[in-house]
């Protein structure tokens, strides 16, 4: 379990690495192209808009497998006992629900059916769409195993009170 949870740790990790690199690199490339050569790069004004989706998408990704993802804790906080558990499987069902909905099946048919190609760099967009059903396999991915961790952790503190 823990082997699972630092290889998936280790490949987030580099491909927002990667992510991050390329816009650093082609940020740079544009202002020196733009004002060393006098000729700016036609194609890096694309090409870091859609490396920023990649990293957003990425980076969001990560911060459900860290568990610090925004949430609204209005009722959350106020709930005590068996009505927070309830709440809290809710709330976790309902995440999966969106995230395999919204994410994995609707990005994925979003990135088969789409024909065209970015303007300038001429890639299709179904390269900029799969980041939608991959940053959502890595979320489900990561709330699964938070899940078993859970189950894990509770099965131990049965045996330990036991």
């Amino acid at each position: 379990m823990k082997k699972l949870d630092k290889i998936l740790d280790n490949v987030m990790r580099f491909l927002m690495a990667m992510a991050m690199l390329s816009l650093v690199v082609g940020g740079f490339w544009q202002i020196f192209t733009r004002w060393i050569l006098n000729d700016p790069s036609t194609f890096t004004e694309e090409f870091m808009r859609y490396m920023l989706i990649w990293a957003s998408m990425l980076g969001s990704a990560y911060c459900f497998y860290k568990d610090k993802h925004l949430t609204l804790d209005l009722f959350k906080s106020k709930a005590k006992g068996t009505a927070a558990v309830a709440l809290n499987v809710f709330i976790e069902a309902m995440i999966m629900f969106f995230v395999i909905y919204v994410f994995v099946y609707g990005g994925g048919r979003m990135a088969m059916n789409s024909t065209n190609a970015s303007p300038v760099m001429q890639i299709p967009f179904k390269v900029l769409y799969m980041i939608l059903p991959l940053s959502g396999c890595f979320i489900v991915l990561a709330r699964v195993l938070k899940y078993i961790q859970l189950y894990l952790d509770a099965k131990e503190n049965k045996k330990e009170v036991a």
